[in-house]
């Protein structure tokens, strides 16, 4: 299915180009640990703990694009670890033996990976240390098993929960006052690299503000796929828990706008789709991983 809208704006228009696009409540702290997790020991400085908890997911601000509605209660019922970057080249490289990325820096986000490669990566690392992998099979075809402890893609309200960590605004750092990429859009510079301040590239990851769970760069820098498959009515009015997205499509869901996006493609609540099974997804396109808690 082709994208037409308009309203995707540059970002999303380059997706289309090169990737052939198809398509509160909670606390924590900034790195801190402020949520006692119980007994069993993470890494604190590479996974940041997310309480279950229950927000209102989707665009409330008057910001929306039509298919960021309506809104609607989600509650999440479960804890989760969420990693507090974007999965750098390094990790990337240390756990699957290659880098796909277009730049090249080690603490830079991975890009240019698929899907399937972010799901890979997921169960490789599940496997080095001594954790259930999540997924089974490839393609249309994978399978989650939700109740693995090894790692897995955030579901897309997961991610918006996250991102969000209890604010209403178009960023966890404030509201948007300006949707293009110029004048800067001061509360999205706190937060995060987009195309009014990036320069056209990808920066380091945790270079801008965390929010208070600890994450970072949830606003720009890459896209970060999720594990939803992508539609453009996935919400309704109804509450729901633990939703994991509509029926299968032509693609899944990805999140947080990138460094070539306008202001208005990395708010908490916008959201694109993109063939799941691209290959070489341009150099837009990362990841980060959750696993469950305890």
């Amino acid at each position: 299915m082709a994208i037409t809208e308009n309203t995707l704006h540059a970002c999303f228009t380059l997706a289309v180009a090169l990737a052939v696009c198809l398509i509160g409540s909670g606390c924590g702290s900034n790195g801190d640990d402020a949520v006692s997790p119980g007994s069993q020991a993470y890494d604190s400085t590479r996974y940041a703990f997310i309480p279950a908890g229950s927000f209102l997911m989707g665009d409330s601000t008057g910001h929306a694009e039509w298919f960021e509605q309506p809104v609607h209660q989600v509650a999440l019922a479960s804890s989760f670890l969420m990693s507090r970057t974007e999965v750098t080249q390094a990790q990337f490289t240390a756990v699957m033996g290659y880098n796909p990325s277009h730049f090249d820096g080690e603490d830079l986000p991975v890009e240019q990976v698929s899907w399937d490669e972010a799901v890979a990566y997921c169960n490789a690392l599940s496997e080095l240390e001594g954790l259930t992998p999540c997924y089974s099979d490839t393609g249309m075809n994978t399978v989650c098993d939700w109740t693995a402890n090894g790692y897995r893609l955030p579901t897309e309200a997961e991610w918006e929960y996250a991102c969000r960590a209890g604010t209403t605004t178009d960023y966890f750092t404030g509201e948007m006052t300006h949707e293009s990429n110029t004048p800067l859009d001061y509360a999205l510079n706190a937060a995060g690299w987009y195309g009014g301040n990036s320069g056209g590239e990808s920066h380091p990851v945790a270079g801008k503000w965390p929010n208070d769970f600890g994450l970072y760069d949830l606003h720009g820098n890459v896209w970060e796929w999720c594990w939803d498959w992508w539609s453009w009515n996935a919400y309704d009015s109804t509450a729901q828990v633990d939703p994991r997205g509509p029926a299968p499509s032509d693609g899944r869901v990805c999140r947080g706008g990138c460094f070539f996006c306008l202001a208005s493609e990395c708010r908490s609540a916008y959201r694109v789709g993109v063939p799941f099974d691209e290959v070489r997804a341009v150099w837009i396109l990362g990841f980060r991983v959750v696993r469950k808690y305890p």
